[in-house]
């Protein structure tokens, strides 16, 4: 999802939506009896970074549930894990080896070698990685790219997770708008193996420009710039390395509109913060806009 970019163009768009540099908006309005909270969150930023969101103190204390994309303590049980597991492995008997051309092995190789000191010809990496679908795969190399890149990455205490916990602590209700199978399903099985080949090999031929697309969103994030976090996301390449407007759909703005049809109803129960991607936020289909569509109020808290 950190691997998506934009138009120029969308800054005019996001701009006349009235988006500022900010990752915490209040949502009140449309006979809400108390306002709600939406954060927006960078999946690999480090906890200390809570602080330095303006308001986020505040919107924890004022409301009385948090809810994510997912339910983090869920996906961390071990019977959760085995279900991320096996749909982030190929069929039986299919390996990479036999996905990828020899020519395309050797691009992987070369592109591993590079990012962890060892590639497909190790058996043990072949053992951990030479199973997984592409698109896991593609997944884990950039993990791998931001933990050589920063140095830190606390599975066990992510950004997400961190509201959550917090939620916990206090006893209050915790939720999520997804299932984890449902994740599962967009993000490892919503496209064919040819297809998640393909973007594997985009990723390996193109990792200086995939880099700087990165770099862009953290430092757009870390900057609280939602219109700047979306600049990035759509950056292009021009070719079949793109993003379809399928791919599009079932990534970020599908998955905004199915949330659309959930969060009034928490909201109405509860005062509620949202904790989601940062990059479902902005935009003309992105949550503030579609929040605002529906009758809400959508405010940027700036202190």
């Amino acid at each position: 999802m950190i691997m998506k970019r934009f138009l120029t163009a969308m800054v005019l768009v996001l701009a006349s939506l009235g988006i500022q540099a900010q990752l915490l908006y209040k949502i009140s309005g449309n006979g809400l009896q108390s306002p709600s909270y939406i954060v927006g969150t960078y999946h690999l930023a480090p906890v200390s970074f809570v602080d330095s969101i303006p308001g986020i103190r505040q919107a924890m204390a004022d409301t009385q549930q948090t809810y994510g994309e997912l339910i983090m303590e869920e996906l961390m049980a071990p019977d959760s894990l085995a279900v991320m597991q096996k749909a982030m492995l190929m069929p039986d008997g299919m390996t990479l080896d036999k996905l990828l051309t020899a020519d395309e092995m050797t691009r992987l190789n070369a592109y591993m070698k590079g990012l962890i000191g060892m590639d497909m010809t190790n058996p043990m990496i072949a053992q951990q990685m030479g199973k997984m679908t592409p698109a896991a795969l593609n997944t884990t190399l950039s993990v791998l790219n931001f933990i050589k890149k920063t140095g830190r990455f606390d599975v066990q205490n992510g950004f997400d997770n961190y509201f959550q916990k917090e939620a916990y602590a206090k006893g209050k209700g915790v939720g999520g708008l997804e299932t984890m199978a449902f994740q599962m399903d967009v993000l490892f099985k919503s496209q064919t193996l040819e297809r998640q080949k393909e973007l594997l090999m985009c990723q390996v031929d193109n990792a200086a420009f995939m880099d700087e697309m990165a770099e862009g969103v953290i430092r757009a994030f870390y900057s609280q710039d939602l219109e700047a976090i979306k600049e990035a996301m759509d950056a292009k390449l021009h070719n079949s390395c793109d993003s379809t407007p399928e791919e599009e759909d079932n990534l970020i703005y599908k998955r905004n509109a199915d949330w659309l049809t959930k969060m009034p109803a928490l909201m109405a129960q509860k005062p509620t913060l949202f904790a989601v991607g940062a990059g479902h936020l902005p935009g003309h289909r992105g949550v503030i806009h579609l929040l605002r569509q529906a009758g809400y109020t959508v405010e940027g808290v700036v202190k």
